[in-house]
């Protein structure tokens, strides 16, 4: 995708390296024992598409900032169901 350039998928957005090390810092503090990487947000939200550590290529989209056990948004089997849904998110947002 980041090849492509497709990191832009309006209101999706690839997080640079530095954004992504800082946000999985804080999921660790927010969300102990998950594991998550995120490598995208979303714009007009707190949400955070992630990958786990203990699921594989499994995605989960995490809504960062709600109390534990409340902050899943979705799951998808490997980053291309992520980015299907990202796109068509990036249809119906225009």
């Amino acid at each position: 995708m980041i090849e492509q350039g497709l990191v832009h998928l309006t209101p999706w957005h690839i997080l640079e390296s530095e954004a992504a090390l800082a946000r999985a810092r804080g999921l660790a503090k927010r969300h102990p024992g998950r594991e998550l990487f995120p490598f995208a947000y979303r714009q007009d939200n707190d949400d955070l598409a992630c990958l786990s550590k203990s699921t594989g290529e499994r995605v989960f989209v995490i809504h960062d900032f709600a109390s534990p056990g409340w902050g899943d948004e979705a799951e998808f089997d490997d980053v291309w169901a992520r980015f299907r849904s990202a796109v068509e998110e990036a249809i119906a947002w225009d």
